[in-house]
Parts: structure tokens; sequence; C-alpha cells
């Protein structure tokens, strides 16, 4: 970064903070509609070629507690009988799209997300994997993963995921200060989370994944890192680091959270190069991508590496499957022609499988513009060098498609984002925090479909 750029940060954080994409996928969710049902979905599933292995992704919208900060489809379900419900009918779509597919398909990856998965019963958790071994081929080496909960893991879950062949186990943290908990209504403490951990790698789930945010009421820079350092001595293979995104008016659980007890811009900035400079420097981890630390020697590492890196809707990931099936409430697919994304409400979900119709109720697809942007935005947001005019040859036959950027990434450039030689371009060790900016000016929706109250803060 130039020394007029590095030396005035609050005035590159009033330029470029604002709302803006994530970027796990592109376009991104807001700009999805009902033009894509239930129908196109399935003549996408039954054009799905099998030559390379697929990856699934589980959605179980159900929780022991609701965090006020969470911004996830999720609710606090106590009846079992519901669980045990929603367990049938996601078991009854994981075999309609079985069927649909034009034979049958390798899995390399399976996540289940949430939510959390762990909410349902033991019982449920082994019959539903057994019903994606009965419809589907895994691969020997197929990664599979949960999110867990480490105040909320009945005993009873651990025998049955072993029996699942659970591989790796996202542990979320956030903060272990009880000022911070206090105010996101999520009770914690370092013990519980050690021993949860603990367990699991009794178990032989050798990958743990923890993880943490900035932004969050009442934390400090010296809070975050105290959180920090506390999880570098659980020593968890990998670690994420989120920004808390603040949309009372899409989650109204999240007024419980008092808009003055949060940091502003400057504050966030601060929390989030302390607790990357505690993890580097502490803990020895290797910054992958925006929000992701990894131990050297992890698949997630050597993939950053080797340049290998993806980003889907669960973050960054080593998935490199052409198409990813969605399953269960408010999941997104991503296939070849574009995302398609079941029911958010779990009854119009139940309704639609009962009925033996996919629950698809709206997405996208893709034009072969979309292919290029989202092909660069992803190379941008693993930290990649993009080859601006190979890309749009690859996907448009001409060199000059992304030319209207250009002046954009000038000026990041001038801001010591970015650098380039010729038409390759590339972030900046420097730029890393703004890798979302540097996303956003491929962006041919932003500021038109979608409205940026729907995204989360830039900075």
């Amino acid at each position: 970064m130039s020394h007029d750029a590095s030396t005035n940060i609050p005035a590159l954080i009033a330029r470029y903070d604002g709302n803006i994409p994530r970027y796990t996928s592109y376009p991104t969710a807001p700009n999805f509609s009902a033009k894509v049902g239930a129908d196109v979905y399935a003549q996408w599933l039954q054009a799905l070629p099998l030559d390379q292995p697929l990856s699934l992704y589980l959605h179980v919208p159900f929780c022991d507690r609701l965090c006020y900060y969470c911004g996830c489809n999720t609710g606090v379900v106590r009846l079992a009988s519901s669980r045990l419900a929603y367990a049938r009918v996601l078991m009854r779509e994981i075999a309609m799209v079985a069927a649909a597919l034009p034979g049958r398909a390798r899995i390399a990856q399976i996540h289940w997300g949430g939510g959390t998965p762990t909410s349902l019963s033991a019982e449920s958790l082994v019959e539903i994997m057994a019903t994606i071994r009965q419809h589907f081929d895994l691969e020997a080496d197929a990664e599979i993963a949960i999110e867990i909960d480490p105040v909320n893991l009945p005993e009873d879950r651990l025998p049955a995921l072993k029996a699942m062949g659970i591989t790796r186990a996202s542990l979320g943290v956030q903060d272990f200060n009880i000022n911070v908990q206090q105010a996101i209504g999520r009770a914690q403490s370092f013990e519980e989370t050690r021993s949860c951990l603990n367990k699991l790698r009794a178990i032989g789930i050798a990958s743990i994944n923890i993880d943490l945010m900035y932004g969050l009421p009442h934390q400090t820079v010296e809070s975050v890192c105290a959180t920090a350092r506390s999880v570098l001595e659980l020593a968890p293979e990998r670690i994420a680091v989120f920004g808390y995104a603040h949309v009372p008016w899409m989650k109204k659980h999240q007024l419980l959270i008092p808009r003055s007890a949060l940091p502003d811009a400057l504050g966030r900035f601060a929390q989030q190069e302390a607790i990357r400079e505690t993890l580097r420097r502490e803990g020895g981890y290797i910054a992958v991508g925006l929000d992701h630390f990894a131990l050297p020697g992890d698949a997630l590492t050597m993939a950053a590496e080797a340049g290998a890196l993806h980003r889907n809707f669960q973050g960054y990931t080593t998935d490199a499957a052409p198409a990813l099936i969605g399953m269960g409430a408010s999941a997104i697919g991503s296939l070849h022609q574009g995302y398609a994304q079941n029911a958010t409400r779990v009854p119009d979900y139940t309704a639609a499988i009962e009925a033996d119709h996919f629950a698809v109720a709206r997405g996208i697809a893709l034009s072969a513009d979309d292919r290029l942007r989202r092909s660069v935005i992803e190379q941008v947001m693993c930290g990649d060098e993009v080859d601006l005019e190979a890309s749009s040859r690859h996907y448009l036959g001409r060199a000059d498609a992304l030319d209207g950027v250009l002046p954009t990434l000038q000026a990041l450039e001038a801001d010591g984002f970015v650098a380039h030689h010729g038409s390759i371009w590339q972030i900046t060790e420097q730029g890393r925090p703004f890798m979302r900016q540097v996303a956003a000016c491929f962006d041919a929706y932003l500021g038109q479909a979608a409205t940026a109250e729907r995204f989360a803060r830039a900075v």
C-alpha cells in the first residue's frame, strides 16, 4: 500500500465502507427470482453430467437456542415430532434428487449446515446419512462436514457422528467474553467448548473448524484478541473470522442488540486486523482468502497455495465439484445452468416435497456474462491472479469484455488494494481486508435488482 494510503486508514474506510455482498455466489441471492422453479430445476438435474463427482448441502433449520446475532434461516423448535417429520421429508428429497439425475452420481463432499444439524435425533442423523449412501456413491476420501453448537451436543450424537463418517466439524464460538455473550444471548464457556472439541477428536474427527466474529456488541480490540488466544489453545485446524451483519429489518431478533453497543467501521476494522495478526503471529496460521485461517499443511492452505481454492455458500472450500446440490428448507444449489433455492419456510418446503414436487421457489439462470463474472469474482475472493483478457476470451470470445471495470480497478490500485502487469490483476496483501470491494467492481447487478440494505457491511 502506498505511504499515503497506508497512513490514512480512516479515509479509506470512509470511502469504501458500505453494504456489499459477501460473494459466496454470483449473481447473489437477492437477484434470484421465481423464474427458476421446480420444473426448471428438474430439467437442470436431468442434464447434469456425471463424469465428475457432485457435492451435497443439507440444511437443518432448527436450533436449541436462537442467538441474537444470527442471520441464518433457523428457529428454535422443541417438538421432537417436528424434527422427526423434517428428517423424513429431507430423506424424501434426497431420493427425489437421485431419481431426477441421469444416472447414479458420485459424491465428493457433504456439508450439514443450519441451524444446528445435531438438533435432529441421533437416529435421524444416521438414517439420513444411510439414505444418501443408498442413492449415491461416496468417494473413498469424501469430506463429510457438520456444524455443531458446542453447548448443545447430547452424548448420543457422538456415536451417531462416528457412524455417519463425519470427517470435519465446525464449532461456533464467536466470542468468549461474558459481556459480549450476554449481549448476544449465547452463553458458552471455554471449558464447554474444549470438552466438545476433545470428544469430537476422540471419535476420530481429525479436522476442527472454529468460527469467530468481530463487530459484535461490546467487543474491543483487547477482548477479541483474548478470545483469539483462547482459541489458539484449542489448536483447531481451521478458524473462520466473520464480521457481524446487523440487519434487524431482515432478522427481527437482532433488534435485541442495541445499535449503540456496536463498534463503528473503524472499530470493526481494528478488531478484524487484531484477530488476524494474533492468529498469524502467535498461532502460525496462514490467512486464506478474506476471512479464513488454516494451519500449514491443512488441505485449505495447500489449495490456496496451489491456486485451487474455491468459494461457495459455506465459505472457502477445497471442493472442486462442478455442482452443489442443496437440500432442505432454504438450501441453495449451484449448478452449471444457475442457482436454485428451496422454499424458505418449512411448511412450504414440506408441502412441495410431500406432493412429489421439488421445493425450489426461486433462482437464476446464468448467462455467459454471468459465468465470466462469477469466475473472476471467485478468483478475486480466493486471492488468485485474474487474467481479465484470457477470462473474457474463454467465456465470451473477446478480450475486452471487462474493459469497463478498468477505471475502478485503477482507482483501487492507487489506494494500494490491487496490482497488475498487463491484463493480470491481483489483490495485494494490504488490500486483503478490502477484497469484497475489489470483487464488487465486477458485479453487474450491484445497485440494480438488489438493494444495498440486503447486504453486510463492507468493513
